[in-house]
């Protein structure tokens, strides 16, 4: 992992002391990138992930590094989970400020007509039912204070489509359509709420899905 933060400290110039801050899908990847961003900018960062392992090692690095961090098992897609989630980070740091809705799976490339219903419902359950649940209990503690800051993490997949991956760029467009109308929801209440739009990045997501597409 030693290069993976080298440019991270350019990745945020504003000051995040004295903030808290909570990233999903924080074990490698993107969200890892962002959970480190944030330490070094300053904020306390509840680093959260369905494997455990791997968000625990984060959250100890961290804490090594000098930064103030809390490692959190979460399954998305799981309301209750979530609902501790955030319970917890503000148990932990007295508030939340930011969040980054980074969680988020990608399937095999399947032709629509031959797509499991199971595998509609994983997807959608983690990349769309997930960012709702997220939002839904970041909104209820930021809507208390009266303040915060949410980014929900769609994908260029989000606005345009691909033969073979229907589900998943459907979920993504979901993704869009809650962030747009949550935002104008909570907007005069001082809720900033947001969503990036990656392309192709070098994340163990994306090369699972190449290695899928050099299979087929």
């Amino acid at each position: 992992m030693g290069q993976a933060h080298d440019n991270t400290s350019h990745i945020m110039n504003s000051s995040f002391e004295n903030k808290v801050a909570l990233v999903t899908g924080a074990g490698s990847g993107i969200g890892l990138t962002t959970a480190r961003a944030f330490a070094e900018a300053g904020a306390a960062v509840a680093v959260a992930d369905v494997h455990e392992n791997a968000v625990r090692s984060a959250a100890e690095q961290l804490v090594a590094a000098g930064h103030q961090a809390i490692a959190v098992r979460c399954n998305v897609a799981d309301e209750a989970e979530v609902a501790a989630m955030v319970e917890q980070t503000v148990a932990a740091f007295g508030r939340l400020d930011a969040a980054f809705n980074n969680a988020g799976v990608i399937t095999p490339a399947v032709e629509m007509a031959d797509v499991s219903g199971e595998e509609f419902e994983r997807v959608n359950a983690i990349n769309l039912r997930g960012v709702w649940n997220c939002m839904k209990y970041e909104l209820r503690q930021m809507r208390e204070q009266g303040s915060g800051t949410i980014v929900n993490n769609s994908s260029i997949a989000g606005l345009i489509g691909i033969p073979g991956r229907a589900i998943y760029h459907a979920s993504k467009h979901g993704v869009i359509g809650l962030t747009k109308s949550a935002a104008l929801e909570y907007a005069s209440r001082g809720i900033r709420i947001n969503a990036v739009c990656p392309g192709t990045i070098d994340t163990p997501m994306v090369a699972d899905m190449v290695a899928w597409k050099s299979v087929r």
